[in-house]
């Protein structure tokens, strides 16, 4: 985009243009404010392009509170509330964006998150919002006004909206910038760490899973949290899939994870009843009916004794039930930023306004999206907390 301004002072500089970033512009220039949106990569939203595997799952049906992890769980009360899935989903629809629901509420673009990125433009141009890639910002002197320096040259704003996201895939042009200069101002900042993520295990447990890469398995998976009953995949590194995922948010290095791999059934009751009408059958086949043919084998081949249903005895039942329902493994890490979809943690939520999201000790600074203490569940919600909080913003910068 070009690096050509008219002007030199502008009523809101927000830094970031990914979804937090655009929204925010959006809602600050339909009510008439001079909006410069600054960001340092080549292009605009590259988190919301590579999302949902290329076509952005961009909210999700039922986002509730309930779908955040954050120090302050009612935080995020006052934005949700007030930019609600409904209200993109009339914004997609208003732009002619064909649509669809994936499962769990979560929605995807039919053809490609090309289509989010270009209605947040064309609402950013048709609300007057100037956007400029390739534009670094070195925030000068804090007011307001406040100054600042880009290749744009040295400027004032009477508000910085800071929506530059997290650590999470550093090679698309993530930096901690919004959390150093949160810090800088002597705000809070919780600690953060990889979510949404996969987990690894070291050589030694990889063992256990040989052969299975590739497979997917249908769980309730939990860590130190709530469970979440999606898919687990063997990996040539470790675990991912949904579950994982979703459970990666609550893990901490250490911990065990706990996955159940019969999540509709009681595998003792299961078990008891094939055994009464089918005793000779062998414990092997008996789980790839439920399972898959390979994991059945490399189960029995790691801990159980492939007897027909009917040789059980009481010890053998013990044993199938602690490595299935639930099934705990020791991850040694996760696979950490580089392919994280978000960070957890960030600028304390107690240093905001829940409802401005402006920095309660320094006026006219504001912080939205992934850069604050709040991190959706996967499935549309961090998207969500993005349209949200940036909209709040947009409202009174």
């Amino acid at each position: 985009m070009s690096l050509q301004s008219n002007q030199s002072d502008y009523d809101v500089v927000i830094i970031g243009a990914g979804a937090a970033g655009l929204m925010c512009a959006i809602a600050a220039g339909q009510r008439g404010r001079r909006v410069l949106v600054l960001d340092h990569a080549n292009k605009v939203g590259k988190k919301i392009l590579m999302s949902g595997g290329g076509r952005c799952n961009f909210t999700n049906l039922y986002s509730t509170p309930e779908n955040f992890i954050s120090t302050n769980p009612h935080f995020m009360k006052s934005a949700l509330s007030r930019y609600t899935p409904a209200d993109f989903i009339d914004l997609v629809e208003a732009h002619g964006i064909p649509y669809h629901e994936k499962t769990l509420g979560q929605l995807f673009c039919d053809r490609s998150s090309k289509d989010i990125v270009r209605l947040l433009l064309d609402e950013c141009n048709a609300a007057g919002a100037e956007v400029h890639t390739h534009c670094a910002v070195d925030i000068l002197e804090l007011g307001p006004p406040h100054t600042f320096n880009s290749p744009l040259g040295q400027m004032q704003c009477e508000s910085i909206v800071i929506a530059t996201g997290g650590y999470s895939i550093p090679r698309m042009g993530a930096t901690g910038f919004g959390f150093d200069f949160a810090r800088s101002l002597g705000l809070h900042v919780q600690p953060t760490s990889a979510a949404l993520v996969p987990v690894v295990m070291s050589e030694r447990k990889l063992v256990q899973f040989d052969g299975l890469a590739g497979v997917s398995l249908d769980s309730r998976t939990h860590a130190d949290g709530p469970d979440f009953r999606e898919n687990i995949l063997f990996t040539h590194k470790g675990l991912s899939g949904p579950a994982i995922l979703q459970a990666s948010s609550y893990w901490q290095t250490g911990q065990p994870l706990f996955i159940d791999l019969f999540p509709d059934h009681d595998l003792g009751e299961l078990i008891e009843q094939a055994r009464t009408e089918r005793p000779a059958l062998s414990l092997k086949n008996f789980l790839a009916e439920h399972l898959t043919r390979r994991v059945a084998e490399r189960w029995c081949e790691l801990w159980l004794d492939n007897k027909p249903l009917g040789q059980l005895t009481r010890e053998d039942m013990k044993t199938i039930l602690k490595h299935f329902q639930p099934w705990s493994i020791w991850p040694d890490d996760t696979e950490g930023y580089r392919t994280a979809e978000v960070t957890l943690g960030g600028v304390d939520t107690d240093e905001l306004s829940s409802k401005t999201m402006e920095c309660k000790s320094h006026p006219g600074i504001y912080f939205i999206g992934e850069v604050v203490d709040v991190t959706g569940h996967l499935g549309g919600h961090n998207f969500q907390w993005a349209w949200a909080s940036g909209h709040a913003a947009g409202m009174v910068v």
